[in-house]
């Protein structure tokens, strides 16, 4: 089993013809983190786990691999019954570092945050216990994104891990991801914010309940609108939240500067069909366009070069059209078939890969495994074809 770099961007050679490091070698060793892009159903998560894995078992880095897709399936990926919310060890043979997974609670993570960051714990008790905070944390896509940028920050923010690896939603729910930090930046700043809170902020802060039956009427009018209590419930959480608005904030331009540091790589993962070939060049685009790092392309599961050989080809007709009936012809014939048809779509793939217009700096062609294995040992074998990649 091998890893076919394409030619055109294949690892820098020194004088001498040898190749100078490996591609994950060479991303690791700039990368503190390491976000992965990706369509449904290319092995986005497999090759997460393989960059971590790898990077901690050749170097003596502290490694955290972190999904932010509700889907369970670093967990599977692994081989693990399940994965937490809090930031888990795995003890496994061979490692020169350490290997650490987590999988985010949206819900948890929440309430993780507001205990940390509230004024006090009165406030904490009333937030979490307020209805309009339980929907948005529970049941508002945003709010899963925002609370994935937040967890990126806090631990990056710790320093407790060398390399933290994250797994993302498919590739446009990552947009999703990735724009979180501004669009609460942005809400936090917002007329409408203002303008919701105003009758609290005007009467309730100077007059307590008085103030607040002065703008009941306010309230009331809305409420024949939006529903009984809507507003008065929105007010009332924004500002219990209004001691950490600022925190917000500067925590989400903090978030949006650690996406544009030179020491956070993103990794485009694809398979060479036209589909998800599509969504890696929007996303690719996408990355160009917010000034992002792109550390690489992986094109995943491609079918390896024997099946390009055009003798073998030529062979495999031949061996076709003269095989007789009976059991070794039979055999023959079955043989043949099988090589020609993986030969047509071998063919295909890289048809699609030529096609291809958005390659980056370094792309990797990540083969079809050859042999049966357990999850754990998926990942593993991925994880050393794409450390050390053979020319």
């Amino acid at each position: 089993m091998g890893l076919a770099v394409n030619s055109k961007v294949a690892p820098r050679r020194a004088a001498t013809g040898s190749v100078d490091s490996g591609f994950l070698e060479g991303v690791v060793a700039n990368s503190d983190v390491v976000i992965t892009c990706g369509s449904g159903g290319v092995g986005k998560t497999t090759v997460a786990a393989a960059i971590g894995f790898a990077a901690a078992v050749n170097t003596s880095r502290r490694v955290l691999v972190v999904t932010i897709d509700p889907a369970k399936r670093l967990a599977d990926a692994l081989g693990l019954e399940s994965i937490g919310n809090v930031e888990t060890r795995v003890d496994l043979p061979g490692l020169k570092g350490e290997f650490w997974v987590a999988m985010l609670d949206t819900s948890a993570s929440w309430n993780d945050l507001i205990a940390r960051h509230a004024p006090d714990a009165s406030t904490a008790t009333k937030i979490l216990a307020n209805p309009l905070y339980r929907n948005i944390t529970q049941r508002f896509v945003q709010s899963h994104d925002y609370i994935a940028m937040e967890r990126l920050f806090d631990l990056r923010s710790e320093g407790r891990f060398d390399l933290i690896v994250i797994d993302t939603p498919p590739t446009r729910h990552a947009l999703d991801f990735l724009d979180a930090p501004e669009r609460m930046a942005d809400f936090f700043s917002s007329a409408l914010l203002r303008w919701i809170t105003l009758p609290y902020r005007t009467f309730g802060a100077k007059a307590g309940r008085l103030g607040y039956l002065a703008a009941k009427p306010f309230y009331q009018v809305a409420d024949r609108i939006l529903g009984s209590q809507f507003l008065q419930d929105i007010a009332e959480f924004f500002l219990l939240f209004q001691g950490m608005y600022d925190g917000f904030v500067q925590r989400a331009n903090a978030v949006t500067r650690l996406l544009h540091d030179p020491r956070t790589s993103f990794v485009v993962v694809s398979s060479p069909e036209p589909a998800p070939l599509h969504e890696a060049e929007f996303f690719l685009r996408e990355l160009a366009t917010r000034q992002l790092r792109v550390g690489a392309l992986v094109l995943n599961r491609v079918l390896p070069s024997m099946f390009l050989d055009e003798k073998t080809r030529l062979h495999a007709d031949q061996l076709l059209q003269a095989s007789q009936p009976g059991a070794l012809g039979d055999l023959a014939a079955d043989l043949a078939k099988s090589y020609v048809r993986f030969s047509s779509l071998a063919r295909r793939q890289q048809e699609e890969i030529r096609r291809f217009s958005q390659q980056p700096e370094c792309t990797l062609s990540v083969p079809l495994l050859d042999v049966d294995v357990d999850p754990l040992g998926g990942v593993r074998a991925i994880g050393e074809v794409m450390w050390s990649p053979e020319t």
